[in-house]
């Protein structure tokens, strides 16, 4: 595998860092993080189960879709710490994650497009799609690791609040997408590292391009012969006798 041309690997990581994205939207907007369970005894009413996101919280009672309590200013009153620090963090990976797509992309078009000669006076400012790929897998890895690292604190935490209060906390589908998505940014990291691994052993420097010259460039000219030396044998040790008339 080589850094000169496009290869499925670079092509599946851009796919997969692009799912994890729309995964962490998804989570980011979907409002099932929490659920609290509210069970009644009466038999005249319904239980109630309120839906906790990050910006918005909906109340229904049993077998009904309606809100009956529906808040879309809970982002500015959240009082659970898990959820406000996810307020945060989720939207900071994700915009580490789209610059990492931005940076893969941008790798995979100087691969497919720039001449494998670049003009010599541009060299040094042409980009080197191993060094964007390398790049690209760094910042996919970052934006798992802001990703994951809350995403799991809130089951612990969820388990907290079932102590401290009483057992009708429960976390919902969304922390299983962030998880998710946290998981295909690992994968895209991943696949990226082992394509520049299999690059690195071209002599190229970290973010310049794979030719820093034109290859005619790195050819070693022959040194000029002497007169003397282009000399054939016959013309060099025998000497030429001329007879006078």
């Amino acid at each position: 595998m080589g850094c000169r041309d496009v290869h499925a690997a670079t092509v599946l990581a851009f796919l997969s860092g692009t799912a994890s994205v729309a995964g962490l939207l998804a989570a980011v907007l979907l409002p099932n993080w929490r659920q609290m369970r509210l069970y009644t005894f009466n038999k005249n009413e319904r239980n109630v189960t309120i839906y906790t996101g990050l910006w918005i919280k909906c109340a229904r009672f049993d077998g009904s879709r309606d809100c009956v309590i529906y808040d879309p200013q809970w982002y500015t009153a959240v009082d659970q710490l898990d959820l406000r620090v996810l307020q945060f963090a989720l939207p900071l990976s994700m915009l580490t994650a789209v610059s990492a797509l931005f940076l893969c992309l941008i790798g995979m078009c100087n691969t497919a497009f720039v001449s494998s000669v670049p003009n010599v006076k541009l060299a040094k400012c042409l980009v080197n799609s191993a060094g964007c790929h390398l790049v690209a897998g760094l910042l996919f890895l970052l934006a798992c690791a802001i990703c994951l690292t809350p995403s799991v604190w809130v089951i612990f935490y969820n388990n907290y609040l079932n102590r401290k209060y009483e057992p009708v906390f429960s976390f919902d589908i969304s922390v299983f997408i962030a998880i998710a998505s946290a998981g295909g940014l690992f994968f895209t990291s991943v696949l990226l590292f082992l394509w520049y691994c299999a690059c690195k052993s071209l002599p190229s420097p970290f973010w310049q391009p794979l030719y820093s010259h034109p290859p005619s460039m790195h050819s070693y000219a022959s040194q000029p012969y002497s007169a003397r030396s282009r000399l054939s044998a016959i013309e060099i040790d025998i000497p030429v006798v001329t007879h006078a008339s």
